[in-house]
């Protein structure tokens, strides 16, 4: 079986296999590692090993190398049944070698492109993420090979950019070349690419410069003359020589492989036969029928067939009067006599022109005579090898030519949308933007593939303008193809597009105009009944065009047609309503935020009821529908607005002395929460002081509402009361049976487990019990909280097999549902994952950091990232820098006089671990033991999901060891080394 294992030498050497990063271990087993690979394959002696490891070898260096040796074929073949040989590391002869795949090295598979296309040297030029064997690089073995890396990714440079000059995009050449130059100031040929793709772009004055510079360079730091290459571009450039002109770029087709392939057919059909054949290319305005055509002339020319091309634009003359030569005709009174003898001289002029192309485009418009002299070739072909190929719209099909030359059985094409996939491309060779998949995707829906709204989407994307607008050239297509509409079809496509996208034919219009429009290729019938516009930008020019009072009129009656034929719809009531400024929007907005509520669509569900608080006056009501906005940003990662609007929502309540509906507003916000610290203790102090004084007058359901509510906003510093209220919201919410009802109890007690160290376990069992009852109960943002909890809980344990399943599968729901804020928590525990590996996870934690930083959640945020930098450097041994602002972490951080007990909190464990490294006297170390020993066994701070100072036992043997009891610390750390393994 082909092994997994790829290795990267071309940057920090690196490992992975199908279960992902290996661990390579220490400096000394990196070392061997990477001598190895420098020998491509060949066997490195085990003495030559020791001498290149070390500068005086240690006794017993052989035997240092056997054992490095051992544990990199563990880590490279995990799986290898004991006593069987390895595969991957070998021992031969005197010494070992490496048995990898050709593509098992980066470096080796940068080698294999240098000879490939543009596409296989970008690639390649990616692999590289630093300097070759970056840590190698004072190694005396290194340097060879590090050089000869390094000096074949320059050539690979200067290969791309041939390639982007070979294709016509010197412009996208400059870039790179300039930084080339500036790096290696003495590559000639850099020189002369970085010029002659300045002088193709157009950029004449900056190509001499590039040449006076090498020029002076070459002078001063060599004392010698450009060579002959370069000499001879600098007179090629002032001269304006023709040889420099760009070569003329080939028509760019994207994602028409299967329809060219046709085509090709066609005339290798022809060209066998030695007979006329026919090829109609058919599509929609836009699809793309002129560039397929032009494309296939390009690839014909450069086969040596001759080709001719005839247009058709609308009430213009024949398209043949650019393809024959005049004709010289005996006139005669008998038309039907001289239309012959005319066929008859086109006919001898096409069969003497050996293998030739012609193009007829846009026959949809051609008049009479065009098509008739078209058919007549076709139906009785010419016995000479000629492809006529014919394009038009397929709306307006040319049906009489159709019908007369379909016994010639010509190659039919038809020319749809283009895939998602391609818009990049198109994108690119439009503009020169490179998009990602999302934008991509925004463009392929709204332009639904057709290459002509691709591109020009992608214009007003280069020029700044947003893509939910449309293009001017789209518009100016639509509004002349409407204007050639009756006026009773324009005025159904009007109301249509005020319905949407798609429509039912009761809401917005009659049949007969219905089925002109879907001729006249606007709409295309999806089911009986029911439309759809053959593109949004169709649709969105009618709508941008009509005026807002046109709109408004337009929507209500929309929104009173669906009242009576769809009353369930609320979502689209509340829609039209909303843009009628009819007051019923307010009714149906509310319904619609509650039902995508249901759904988990939260974006969603805050939008509507923003539109039901446009809509309502009545304060009591208000206050009801802004708790809903509050849940909904909340859920949708808007923290901060959320917060403001619940402080607004408890300012109203002091006006409406009704205790009933203030504890429907406090106990609406029943959103999970992760984490412990407070983002704004004011507020929280607020919703406690009123939950308290409501309690005496809810219901039962109320009641534990209101107590999970304030154990969750004393969260872990309330003391007795905060443990108190969530136990007894927990005894209601099992009585009764309600779920939403216990899961919020759960989060409560969930905050309440941070009284002391050890309670991971109690932690573990609160969130199995969360994950299901919430997968029962469809429960998916306290479903999301169990993941979260669990994978904090199994990180504290060491346990990431566990963890890392959690995280798998709260990532999935985030995604599903749209929840911002797990993406943030995933990025945290990534870092977290490279530190405890002893990985690089610096760049981790710093993207991680910018995440939590939109994520307006000011309690978690304050210090952190300097805090997990300070826990990653000591927890693998880098050196500690204790000079960043490290915020409400300082005093553990940055001790400057006594240093406060922790908080109890999810970072308890690593503010005391930090303490206990500063402890100096026996008083105060055996208090920070007797509070970190419950936690002996766990990984300090894991329990975060996002940092971690290593094992606590670490913490503990050094307690121990402080306080004299030698033994007791000996326990400790082999507990770590136990600890470190199974993490």
């Amino acid at each position: 079986m082909v092994s997994s294992v790829r290795i990267g030498v071309l940057g920090p050497l690196l490992a992975t296999d199908s279960a992902g990063s290996i661990d390579l271990k220490g400096p000394r087993h990196r070392a061997v590692l990477a001598r190895l690979l420098v020998a491509r394959g060949r066997v490195v002696p085990v003495d030559m090993l020791v001498a290149d490891l070390w500068e005086d070898p240690p006794d017993g260096a052989v035997g240092a190398i056997q054992t490095f040796v051992a544990t990199l074929r563990k880590a490279l073949e995990p799986n290898r049944p004991p006593r069987t040989p390895a595969t991957l590391l070998v021992t031969e002869g005197p010494g070992y070698r490496l048995k990898l795949e050709p593509d098992a090295v980066d470096a080796w598979r940068f080698e294999a492109a240098l000879n490939g296309s543009l596409a296989a040297l970008d690639e390649a030029l990616e692999l590289w993420r630093g300097p070759a064997y970056a840590e190698f690089a004072d190694e005396a073995w290194a340097r060879a090979e590090i050089t000869r890396l390094d000096e074949l990714r320059l050539l690979a440079v200067e290969r791309r950019a041939e390639a982007l000059l070979g294709l016509g995009r010197a412009a996208e050449a400059v870039p790179a070349l300039l930084a080339h130059v500036d790096g290696h100031p003495l590559r000639e040929d850099g020189w002369r690419l970085l010029a002659l793709s300045q002088y193709t772009a157009g950029r004449q004055a900056d190509a001499l410069e590039s040449l006076r510079r090498a020029r002076q360079l070459l002078a001063d730091e060599l004392g010698v003359d450009p060579g002959p290459a370069l000499r001879e571009l600098a007179a090629d450039v002032l001269a304006h020589a023709p040889r420099l002109a760009p070569a003329p770029a080939a028509p760019v087709l994207v994602g028409r492989d299967e329809e060219m392939a046709l085509l090709a057919g066609a005339a290798h059909r022809v060209a066998g036969t030695g007979k006329l054949g026919l090829a109609l290319i058919s599509g929609e305005a836009g699809a793309g029928k002129t560039a397929l055509a032009t494309a296939l002339r390009a690839r014909l020319e450069q086969a040596g067939w001759s080709a001719r091309w005839g247009g058709n634009p609308e009430d213009a003359p024949s398209g043949w009067a650019h393809i024959l030569d005049p004709v010289d005709i005996e006139p005669s009174a008998d038309p039907v006599a001289a239309r012959f003898r005319l066929h008859q001289a086109a006919r001898s002029q096409l069969a003497s022109r050996g293998r030739s192309l012609v193009v007829l485009d846009d026959v949809h418009w051609a008049d009479e005579e065009t098509l008739a002299l078209l058919a007549s070739v076709v139906v009785d072909p010419i016995p000479a090898p000629v492809l006529v190929v014919a394009t038009y719209r397929t709306r307006e099909a040319p049906t009489t030519l159709l019908g007369r030359v379909a016994r010639a059985e010509p190659t039919r094409v038809y020319l749809g949308g283009l895939a998602a996939s391609d818009v990049p491309a198109v994108v690119r060779a439009a503009t020169g933007l490179d998009v990602d998949e999302p934008t991509a995707a925004v463009i392929h829906r709204r332009s639904s593939g057709n290459p002509f709204f691709v591109r020009e989407l992608a214009r007003l994307l280069a020029a700044g303008g947003d893509l939910s607008t449309v293009p001017e050239g789209v518009r100016d297509v639509v509004r002349y193809r409407l204007s050639q509409l009756p006026a009773e079809v324009q005025a159904v496509l009007r109301k249509a597009a005020v319905a949407g996208e798609t429509f039912a034919l009761d809401v917005a219009g009659s049949l007969d105009e219905a089925e002109v429009a879907v001729r006249q290729g606007f709409l295309v019938e999806t089911a009986a009944g029911e439309f759809q516009f053959s593109h949004a930008l169709v649709r969105d020019t009618v709508y941008q065009d009509l005026s807002r009072s046109r709109r408004a009129h337009l929507h209500l009656e929309v929104g009173e047609a669906l009242e009576r034929l769809r009353a369930g719809d609320v979502a689209a009531l509340a829609h039209h309503f909303a843009l009628a400024s009819d007051e019923r929007a307010g009714r149906y907005a509310q319904a619609a935020a509650v039902s995508a509520e249901r759904r988990s669509a939260f974006g969603e569900a805050a939008r509507y009821w923003r539109v039901a608080l446009a809509h309502q006056a009545d304060v009591r009501h208000r206050l009801e529908l802004t708790m809903g906005l509050v849940r909904a940003l909340s859920f949708s990662g808007s923290l901060g607005e959320s917060r403001a609007l619940r402080a607004s929502a408890l300012d109203l309540l002091d006006s409406v002395d009704d205790p009933r509906l203030a504890a429907r507003v406090v106990t609406s916000f029943d959103v999970p929460a992760i984490w412990t610290a407070h983002d704004d203790p004011a507020l929280a102090t607020r919703v406690v002081a009123l939950s308290e004084r409501l309690l005496p007058d809810v219901d039962a359901a109320s009641r534990s509402r209101l107590l999970a509510t304030i154990a969750m906003e004393l969260r872990s510093s309330g003391g007795s009361r905060a443990v108190e209220a969530a136990a007894g919201a927990e005894e209601i919410a099992r009585g009764l049976g309600e779920p939403s009802l216990l899961a919020f109890a759960l989060n409560a007690q969930f905050m309440q487990s941070y009284a002391r160290a050890g309670q991971t376990r109690e932690r573990v069992r609160i969130g199995t019990e969360l994950v299901s009852l919430a997968e029962r109960h469809r429960l998916v943002t306290f479903e999301v909280l169990g993941h979260l909890i669990l994978m904090q809980s199994h990180s504290a344990l060491a346990d990431f097999t566990a963890a890392d399943a959690h995280v798998e599968r709260v990532t999935r729901l985030g995604d599903d549902f749209q929840l911002p804020l797990v993406s943030v928590f995933a990025q945290w525990y990534r870092a977290l994952r490279a530190s405890v590996a002893g990985q690089d996870a610096v760049g981790l934690y710093r993207a991680a950091a910018a995440a939590l930083a939109d994520a307006q959640m000011p309690g978690f945020d304050d210090g952190l990232l300097p805090l997990a930098l300070l826990c990653h450097e000591i927890h693998i041994g880098l050196p500690v820098d204790r000079d960043r602002d490290f915020g409400a972490f300082t005093p553990w951080c940055r001790p400057a006089g006594p240093i406060p007990d922790s908080p109890k909190d999810q970072l308890f464990e690593v503010r005391t671990c930090l303490h206990a490294a500063a402890a100096d006297d026996a008083g105060t170390m055996q208090r920070l033991y007797d509070a970190l020993l419950p936690a002996a066994g766990e990984l300090a701070g894991a329990g975060s999901g996002m940092l971690t100072l290593g094992p606590v036992d670490r913490y503990l043997g050094d307690l121990a060891r402080g306080l004299g009891r030698v033994n007791v610390a000996d326990s400790h750390y082999a507990q770590a080394e136990i600890v470190i393994r199974r993490a």
